[in-house]
């Protein structure tokens, strides 16, 4: 274990302006879920405003989560915009309705990463999901004039992490599967369960 983790962690340039176009792209894609329109208008921009905040702490803090793992199990790691995710995410939410959230991805590079380690670098995002879903389920019960944005924030976390868990290639579930099928399941079940009540 690398415990000056923090030490070596930083974000070039270029990988920031990868972060912050994959994170229009996903806030664009489900404000037009969420809205159900691609007009416009002053309500669609204040719903974008909302997603931009709650989809874009959440799909941050998701990949600095895998970031930061790499980094403590000392290998180096960088976010990477996927340009077909990107034409996926916006083609898809007009097209079908549903939020193709794949914009991007850490790439880690390390020779002596175990599947252990990469399977908790990969579990590290879904799990940060989840966690900031429950934090913005909390504020919305302990802040009633914050639900809205608390019901949205809870929403789209937990999405982030379901979708993230699916265990096919190239989604963090797969290794998490490949890795340990419990911790998979642990992790999947209540982002899948509460994802499903929050649309309810």
């Amino acid at each position: 274990m690398h415990h000056d983790s923090l030490k070596n962690f930083s974000i070039s340039i270029d990988e920031a302006l990868h972060i912050l176009v994959s994170v229009l792209t996903i806030s664009l894609a489900f404000a037009i879920v969420w809205t159900g329109s691609t007009n416009f208008n002053a309500d669609f921009l204040a719903t974008t405003g909302l997603i931009l905040l709650t989809v874009g702490l959440g799909f941050i803090l998701h990949e600095l989560a895998h970031k930061f793992v790499a980094i403590k199990y000392g290998a180096y790691a960088r976010y990477q915009a996927w340009t077909l995710g990107l034409l996926f995410s916006i083609i898809m939410a007009f097209a079908v309705g549903f939020v193709f959230a794949a914009p991007g991805a850490v790439y880690v590079y390390g020779n002596n990463i175990t599947r252990e380690q990469n399977g908790k670098i990969s579990a590290a995002g879904p799990l940060t999901n989840l966690i900031l879903g429950l934090v913005f389920l909390a504020i919305g019960f302990l802040i009633p004039g914050l639900k809205q944005i608390a019901v949205l924030g809870a929403s789209v976390n937990f999405f982030l992490g379901a979708f993230n868990m699916i265990p096919i290639f190239p989604m963090d579930g797969q290794k998490v599967y490949q890795w340990n099928k419990t911790i998979w399941a642990a992790l999947m079940i209540p982002l899948v369960v509460l994802a499903f009540v929050q649309v309810l």
